[in-house]
């Protein structure tokens, strides 16, 4: 699966469900389509709190199209945690952290491994 980029509107909804959630954490998973990623899925059973959002792994799809994560950090740090490096290699190959106060620089995007990576933002 070659990953060109993320729909600048998933983007945007990832970066308003940080606000909505705030204080509390968001988890989802994020699918592509054709190589761009722009399929949000919110899992049954997830559990937020002020800290860390936890998935129950029995409910993840069994999707090939599975591209990876996205959470949000309350306390605006972009980096990702052990907990976050943990959970990355489980739920895909790109994992997308969204950090306080939410605006449209307040993202990064990592690798499994919890390495920074580049990802293009696409119309």
């Amino acid at each position: 699966m070659n990953i060109r980029g993320i729909r600048q509107e998933l983007l945007n909804l990832l970066l308003e469900l940080g606000r909505e959630s705030h204080p509390h954490e968001f988890v989802a998973l994020l699918k592509e389509r054709d190589g761009v990623i722009e399929v949000l899925n919110l899992l049954p059973g997830t559990v937020t709190g002020s800290e860390s959002a936890s998935v129950i792994f029995d409910m993840m799809p069994l999707d090939t199209h599975l591209a990876g994560s996205a959470h949000s950090h309350p306390s605006g740090a972009i980096r990702p945690s052990d907990a976050d490096v943990h959970f990355f290699p489980r739920s895909g190959r790109f994992h997308f952290i969204i950090g306080n106060p939410y605006g449209p620089g307040d993202w990064r995007c990592f690798t499994a491994d919890g390495d920074p990576c580049r990802m293009e933002v696409l119309p």
